[in-house]
């Protein structure tokens, strides 16, 4: 006997969620993905994925080079700068001159709910190679310099309300203690990140933060960059 069909609504549901975690999934991943690809990171056959894919590229929300590997398209910047606009606005050209001087991508990222996202990026082409890091990917508050930096910076009444917990994590408490975070292969396998708190009245908990195929030789002229970045764009709302 046949499985019973979903109803509209469902399906409905079923198709718009695939769809999110498919513009997550090309977020996350370092290169463009060919269409096997996506299907086995979504869990579904292949035709799935390809009506999936077809819905989005008429959107624009993702687009194929001439190999057919799928990338973001360039629409959800134009989402992106709906998210904490004028944040997005200010940070752009001070991280976009950080990335330069220090030669590492340089982001600023928010938090939801528990998770970090992206939300703004620049990577440096004055060097020979630069870590990919797309606006939009999201991961764990827990992991990485940047959820490590911003814990540090909420208060006591923020972390219940954002995490239903009272009590900092080790590793936010020793970002707080040094005044930044540092991480190792936490989110990506063999690749450094470097975070300060950005906190603006009026905007979410936020931190701005590098990445790097090595630990910086002189971490403390990193930090000292990224702490001056975040004075200049809190500056800039006054």
């Amino acid at each position: 006997m046949s499985a019973p069909s979903e109803s509209p609504g469902t399906a409905g549901s079923q198709t718009l969620s695939r769809g999110l975690r498919a513009l997550e999934v090309l977020a996350e991943a370092e290169t463009p993905l060919s269409i096997a690809d996506l299907a086995a990171r979504l869990g579904v056959h292949r035709s799935n994925a390809y009506r999936i894919l077809r819905s989005l590229e008429h959107h624009r929300f993702v687009a194929r080079d001439e190999n057919g590997m799928i990338r973001l398209g360039p629409k959800l910047m134009v989402l992106a700068r709906g998210v904490a606009p004028a944040l997005h606005t200010a940070a752009m050209p001070v991280i976009t001159e950080v990335a330069y001087e220090l030669g590492m991508t340089t982001f600023v990222t928010v938090l939801d709910a528990d998770e970090v996202v992206t939300l703004v990026t620049a990577a440096p082409s004055n060097v020979s190679a630069a870590i990919a890091r797309n606006p939009g990917v999201r991961h764990p508050l827990h992991r990485g310099a940047p959820g490590h930096a911003i814990e540090s910076s909420l208060s006591r009444a923020e972390r219940k309300a954002y995490l239903g917990e009272s009590e900092m994590s080790r590793a936010g408490s020793e970002a707080r203690r040094r005044g930044y975070a540092i991480s190792r292969a936490e989110v990506i396998d063999d690749v450094t990140g470097i975070a300060v708190p950005l906190r603006i009245a009026g905007e979410p908990p936020a931190a701005i933060a590098v990445v790097h195929f090595k630990v910086p030789d002189a971490i403390s002229d990193v930090v000292d960059a990224l702490h001056d970045a975040a004075e200049r764009i809190a500056q800039s709302y006054r």
